[in-house]
């Protein structure tokens, strides 16, 4: 691919749905109003299914997304039982596409119903079973969502308050910013050592100490060190022994990929719900997109070392509660780092501001990461599955 091709190639945003326990369920494709096609250059390009396995796919139909024709392109290029079509109501209401939603179903595919009107009455129409619900605009009604099977899929929630109504309304799946407004419902002595303990982990991260250090903290933090431990025994990495120490774990994994195991570790502990953290896999995202676009802009490992790191700890501020100049001020951070923690400056700071963007990548933002659209997606997608593996077995 040319440069003038590469820099032409369509941008198609991602964004996490998640359950009601803040797991991953599927992945929503945001999708170009003016490029209609933008979605089929992009499934082309890379085996999308693969890198977002098991997660189910949300692709929007109708008005002012896909229309049928180039829908019609697409469907060879998706796999039917993982597909789910967000169809608008405006597209529902003709004829024509009652009957392809119709072959739709008895291919595989499902279909979730969104829209001003929509309702048990349109989507028997379609044979949709679950309503679409715009967390930001006026909500429907109870009665709306009762009658059918679900799963309701919320989105455009704001904060835990926009949480809150859709979950009280029916809906099961979930996806928005929520995650980064949060209400903290630790008391005052539980944060102010939580606090701590995180803080001593991540400056004796950042200066590289050895195991001994770092165990100190996290004999500390039973939570920490129980993530750790369920982490190196999991299937993701397939060791054969047992491994129930540190050192055990520095052995096998090798230091590098221990730190970064444990700079996510600091988002796994539960919530006093018992829910995950919800800001785990969007830390990981976050981590791995800059690591990917590091890579592929051909940084070194070390500089691709930085760039995971800043991406990690770019949502301390919200784990913590704290301003994100306090927390720069107890680590021993590359400047580089601090730089883009901080104002987004320099390079990592504009790879930090482009992975910010999820699902609305801007064409600004690329050009001032110096990343053309088909690396930006080749970078989404491996954030992804490195997300998804992350969420699963953390």
């Amino acid at each position: 691919m040319s440069t003038s091709e590469s820099n032409l190639f369509p941008l198609v945003g991602l964004q996490a749905v998640a359950n009601a326990h803040n797991e991953w369920v599927a992945v929503s494709f945001h999708v170009p109003q003016q490029a209609q096609g933008a979605l089929l250059a992009a499934l082309c390009a890379a085996d999308v299914y693969a890198h977002l396995a098991p997660l189910d796919c949300i692709i929007p139909v109708g008005e002012p997304h896909l229309d049928e024709a180039t829908l019609a392109q697409l469907l060879p290029q998706l796999v039917p039982q993982r597909t789910i079509f967000r169809l608008s109501t405006t597209a529902a209401s003709n004829q024509h596409m009652q009957q392809r939603c119709l072959q739709w179903r008895d291919a595989g595919y499902r279909i979730v119903l969104d829209g001003p009107g929509a309702g048990p009455v349109t989507a028997a129409q379609v044979d949709a079973r679950a309503l679409g619900i715009d967390a930001s605009a006026e909500l429907p009604g109870l009665q709306h969502l009762m009658s059918l099977p679900g799963p309701h899929l919320a989105y455009n929630i704001a904060d835990s308050a926009s949480l809150a109504a859709v979950c009280a309304l029916g809906a099961s799946w979930f996806a928005g910013d929520y995650a980064l407004h949060g209400a903290r419902r630790d008391s005052e002595a539980e944060q102010g050592t939580s606090r701590r303990r995180l803080l001593a982990l991540l400056g004796l991260l950042a200066r590289d100490a050895d195991v001994q250090e770092l165990e100190v903290p996290l004999k500390q933090d039973p939570a920490l060190a129980y993530h750790l431990l369920k982490l190196v025994n999991s299937a993701a990495f397939g060791f054969t022994a047992t491994i129930t120490s540190f050192n055990q774990a520095i052995t096998l994994l090798g230091r590098r990929q221990l730190q970064r195991w444990l700079q996510l570790l600091l988002y796994a502990r539960q919530q006093d719900d018992g829910k995950l953290n919800a800001l785990l896999p969007l830390a990981a995202v976050r981590a791995a997109q800059m690591e990917s676009l590091c890579q592929l802009r051909g940084g070194d490992r070390a500089a691709q070392d930085l760039a995971f790191m800043t991406g990690v700890f770019s949502l301390l501020d919200i784990l913590l509660g704290m301003d994100m100049a306090d927390i720069i001020a107890t680590l021993n951070l590359d400047p580089a780092v601090s730089a883009a923690l901080l104002g987004r400056s320099g390079e990592l700071g504009a790879m930090l501001a482009l992975a910010e963007s999820g699902a609305t990548p801007a064409s600004a933002s690329l050009a001032r990461a110096g990343v053309d659209g088909k690396t930006y997606w080749r970078s989404l997608l491996q954030a992804y599955q490195w997300a998804i593996t992350v969420s699963r077995n953390i």
